[in-house]
């Protein structure tokens, strides 16, 4: 089995809100993706992939969804304030925590075809999370 990695970084702002500590106050994040695609036969140029093929679909989804975004619970109490200032966000069926963003890169880059060995996600230096499926 090949595998290659592609990192790409951006910055969001989030809460959780059903978090018992400081993670339940609003704040930001600059993040690392570390984006693993895999293969067992390398493509007719003995490749996995190009890295540029997996930048270019992986940074167009982050910068419509995730990029300079406020990442929400769908039940949070300060959409209706962000709609009122026009204010950019997303809201999530689930707490926008580290595991949550790597699964829906993972699965963006999935639906686009390639074959996703994992997503990880570098919430600060030293700490991430990663999806992978079984």
């Amino acid at each position: 089995m090949y595998t290659i990695t592609k990192e790409v970084y951006f910055c969001y702002g989030h809460r959780l809100m059903n978090h018992p500590g400081k993670c339940r106050n609003l704040h930001g994040h600059s993040v690392k993706a570390s984006i693993s695609i895999e293969r067992e036969q390398l493509n007719d140029q003995a490749m996995v992939c190009d890295f540029s093929d997996i930048k270019d679909c992986v940074e167009a989804y982050i910068d419509l969804q995730l990029d300079h975004n406020f990442l929400l619970h769908k039940d949070d109490p300060i959409i209706p304030m962000l709609i009122a200032n026009k204010e950019r966000f997303l809201a999530l069926d689930e707490h926008p925590t580290a595991e949550v963003l790597s699964k829906m890169i993972y699965q963006h880059l999935k639906q686009a075809g390639f074959k996703v060995a994992q997503v990880v996600l570098w919430e600060t230096a030293s700490a991430y999370a990663c999806y992978r499926e079984s």
